[in-house]
């Protein structure tokens, strides 16, 4: 009997030791970004799934353990990359009790967590469906499903970790693939060198573990080799197209930020960095997102904008715009006479945060974390932001992870980027996550940034996505730098994800070929 129970008890363990590989691999690709860093991990961390999925395919495992690996893969790598978004606890400040602050904390990461887990588990069940085909066949199929689906998910309201963010900010080199067709290009890079590396060990029977890993080499060379050059690009600065900007980071923590307190240390702040910029010269000021809470009606009243109408310097300020009986997080801006000319609104709104997804269904169940009584509503996805100084090229803080909103702007002839953001109410590796993010968009999009940020990091970017400045993190700063105007259009500007596409028309030439040679290799063979 103990003989017998240790047998079943060592049938479990095996059972078990798949979905514990893939969750560690998971977990190695999460170790990529912030707080970690481990960028390197990602050229490798998604080979032990896809060569579970085709080995545990071809010895015909159930469809539900399939799923199961990459649904461990997934919350492994989610799970540790956002596990950021436990720093929301306590939330005293929105006037949650601590108990029930940490168990909506909890689900929050749980969900985001199993959440990634599902695209993960998508993808191993549309991979293994083709395990059969020719390898060369399956890597690029697994690359263009992968590609698909972060295109598919990127266009919902919850993203953040696409695969090609493991790579910023310390990897600029193949992060310039981004300027040939976006973040997709780096993604199909990185899973195409894991499946060749994973291929490798499924061929090991047949001795040909070498060739592939040479081909992964030589391909992991010739992609770096590609963005090498897109990066030793010379940036024509030219004198003409110079602009002076100062951003001022007023560190107020979110606990008071809406209390008397807060709101006199904003406008002290925020007013005090603008007076301290504008005697060091600068031609605009930016300030972070929500900087002054107050809607756009009450702007004119304040220190602030009385100093810019005393001063002559345009500033850039985060406030409310107002929307009828709802309000708009919104970045405005003021001339030299103290006017408002332009407002860009928020268009990508954290769920549950900011909004709560089918209100009018859940919305009475839901206890709304909006600090503020009214409803926020979304920006239109077509704005444009004209300045003083040209057109630019705007992102509210979580817009910096959808690369869309970028290149729209860029298309329509946005010159240079502001980026405002709060960032205060998370963990410190974050806004680092949100800094690398920016960085991504510079690249794609061939612009100089300015980012702006309640508490850090606050930073300004080159369009090599080299970062020139960046602030300390819970600390009040000013800073100013000399940023430059662009017109230049990169093919991903022009084009958008036109890589996506191709990778997808080839899988199905690929796979009709593959057909065709099978069928006509069988008839031969009949005819013998």
């Amino acid at each position: 009997m103990r003989k017998k129970l240790s047998k079943q008890q060592g049938e479990k363990l095996i059972s078990l030791l798949p979905p514990l590989i893939t969750l560690t691999s998971g977990i190695f690709m999460g170790l990529t970004v912030a707080p970690f860093a481990a960028w390197f991990l990602a050229w490798i961390a998604l080979a032990p799934l896809w060569i579970l999925l085709v080995s545990s395919k071809r010895k015909n495992h159930p469809p539900s353990s399939l799923l199961l690996l990459g649904l461990t893969w997934g919350i492994g790598y989610h799970g540790v990359a956002l596990f950021w978004i436990t720093g929301i606890h306590p939330m005293d400040w929105l006037g949650v009790p601590w108990w029930p602050s940490l168990a909506i904390t909890i689900f929050c990461w749980s969900f985001i967590s199993f959440y990634g887990g599902l695209f993960a588990a998508i993808w191993a069940a549309c991979l293994t469906r083709f395990s059969e085909q020719k390898s060369w066949l399956r890597i690029l199929i697994g690359t263009a499903i992968w590609c698909v689906l972060e295109s598919l998910w990127s266009a919902g309201p919850l993203w953040w970790s696409s695969l090609a963010y493991t790579q910023s900010p310390h990897n600029l080199v193949i992060l310039h693939l981004g300027q040939i067709s976006g973040p997709n290009l780096v993604t199909a890079a990185i899973v195409s060198v894991n499946g060749v590396i994973a291929e490798a060990w499924l061929s090991r029977k047949q001795g040909l573990v070498g060739r592939y890993l040479a081909i992964a080499c030589g391909l992991l060379i010739t992609i770096h080799l590609i963005g090498f050059c897109l990066y030793s690009a010379p940036i024509a600065q030219s004198p003409d197209a110079a602009l002076k900007v100062g951003i001022v980071q007023g560190n107020i923590p979110n606990k008071i930020k809406l209390l008397p307190q807060g709101l006199r240390r904003a406008i002290t702040g925020y007013t005090d960095g603008y007076l301290t910029l504008v005697n060091q010269s600068v031609e605009a000021v930016l300030t972070p997102e929500g900087a002054l809470p107050f809607f756009q009606r009450n702007l004119p009243t304040t220190p602030l904008v009385a100093a810019v109408r005393e001063k002559g310097v345009v500033a850039w300020i985060g406030a409310f715009g107002d929307r009828g009986r709802s309000y708009t997080n919104s970045l405005f801006t003021v001339n030299r006479q103290g006017e408002i000319t332009s407002r860009y609104d928020k268009s990508k709104l954290v769920p549950l945060g900011e909004y709560i997804p089918f209100e009018g269904f859940i919305g009475g169940l839901v206890q709304r974390l909006s600090p503020l009584d009214e409803h926020q509503v979304h920006g239109s996805p077509k704005q444009i932001f004209d300045t003083p100084f040209g057109r630019a090229i705007v992102g509210i803080c979580y817009e910096s992870a959808f690369p869309e909103v970028f290149r729209a702007q860029a298309a329509t002839g946005g010159q240079f980027i502001l980026s405002s953001s709060n960032d205060a109410h998370y963990s410190a590796s974050m806004p680092f996550q949100h800094h690398a993010q920016d960085i991504m968009r510079a690249i794609e999009t061939d612009r100089w940034s300015a980012r702006a940020t309640n508490t850090g990091y606050s930073a300004f970017v080159d369009p090599h996505g080299r970062t020139l400045w960046i602030s300390g993190y819970n600390t009040y700063e000013t800073h100013a730098e000399t940023i430059y105007r662009r017109q230049t259009q990169t093919l991903y500007v022009r084009w958008g994800d036109w890589f996506t596409p191709l990778l997808v028309g080839l899988s199905f030439l690929g796979w009709g070929l593959n057909i065709f040679w099978r069928n006509d290799a069988n008839t031969k063979y009949k005819s013998i």
